[in-house]
């Protein structure tokens, strides 16, 4: 069983959320149905979006979890069985190890895909990319006078992004940017060094998921 991004009750909320729908979340779960599960062998259910806590929720699953600030957001995963919780962040599977067994799996971009939108001259400077909520985290290091690219389809963001001589951005935002050729900057107080982002296909990361799976189930 897979329960992703196309799930009705996910559907329906994602539709709810205006220009916010274009969230990370919603574009990894994308990649994950195409990229990884297809490359893991498993027995396992997997989930890779958050449904609402009072939702069947399948045991035996791999849950990939995709709010880094807030895990007591997945408490509810108490009540089921056999769940193995992957997170982006070291941070994040210490966070919610409470919650079931976690593996670390640094997050990765279709590296590919991302690759067709560069370009070999970039005829602007600066730009912040990503969700505009996250500016909110922005430190005194974000110039004043930059560029704000938000709030719009991941197509049209690598675009733009590409563009671009220097980017503003954390996670999978980030290394698309590094895939574009852009230099990346940090603007998250929570995340001050841009390096902790680095290049991973999801096919590479597909091999490190099997490779931790088998050591949790014995394979």
């Amino acid at each position: 069983m897979i329960i992703d991004h196309n799930h009705p009750d996910y559907v329906a909320k994602w539709k709810t959320l205006g220009e916010d729908k274009y969230n990370g979340a919603y574009y990894y779960s994308k990649e994950i149905v195409k990229n990884i599960i297809p490359n893991v062998k498993t027995d396992r259910n997997w989930v890779t979006i958050r449904l609402a806590e009072n939702k069947e929720h399948p045991d035996h699953s791999i849950v990939f979890i995709h709010n880094n600030r807030n895990p007591n957001y997945y408490e509810y995963l108490q009540n089921y069985k056999d769940c193995i919780l992957v997170c982006g962040l070291p941070s994040t599977a210490e966070n919610v190890s409470f919650f079931g067994k976690t593996i670390y799996l640094p997050l990765s971009v279709d590296v590919k895909a991302v690759e067709k939108y560069k370009v070999k001259n970039k005829t602007k400077d600066k730009a912040y990319a990503g969700r505009s909520i996250k500016l909110n985290y922005a430190t005194s290091s974000l110039p004043k006078d930059i560029d704000i690219l938000c709030n719009m389809p991941q197509s049209k963001l690598l675009r733009e992004m590409a563009k671009y001589k220097t980017i503003y951005a954390t996670g999978r935002t980030a290394i698309q940017a590094k895939v574009l050729g852009c230099h990346v900057e940090s603007h998250d107080v929570r995340f001050q060094d841009a390096s902790i982002w680095q290049v991973l296909d999801n096919r590479e990361a597909a091999k490190m998921l099997q490779e931790k799976l088998d050591e949790i189930d014995g394979v």
